[in-house]
């Protein structure tokens, strides 16, 4: 399966840089409601590389809210990935090409986002 487009209209926002103050006000654009989740992950990532003193936390953290802002920045996207893990969620339909298309969305974000 292929990743829908959005049309005409492109994303709601430009793709941000990768850090920190750039992600969350990419977030506080797209999806107000997720700036307390990016907070706290920001937060338990940067206590995680004090405490390991390793920067692997706030690559995993600059990770997550990357492919989330990419996916989110796309309104046609994320609706379709809502319902790809509805379907997935309750079992229906064929599992395997589900998955395939979700990861195909994740793998695209993934791109746009030059992870």
């Amino acid at each position: 399966m292929s990743v829908k487009a959005d049309g005409p209209y492109g994303p709601l926002i430009p793709m941000p840089e990768l850090t920190p103050d750039a992600l969350r006000s990419a977030v506080a654009k797209i999806a107000p409601s997720r700036v307390p989740a990016l907070t706290q992950h920001l937060f338990e990532a940067t206590t995680n590389a004090q405490q390991t003193q390793s920067l692997a936390p706030l690559r995993a953290f600059v990770h997550s809210w990357a492919v989330f802002v990419a996916i989110e920045r796309h309104p046609g996207r994320a609706a379709r990935l809502r319902e790809l893990e509805a379907i997935a969620d309750a079992g229906d339909g064929d599992l395997a090409t589900v998955l395939s298309e979700i990861t195909a969305i994740r793998d695209a974000a993934e791109a746009e986002a030059g992870l």
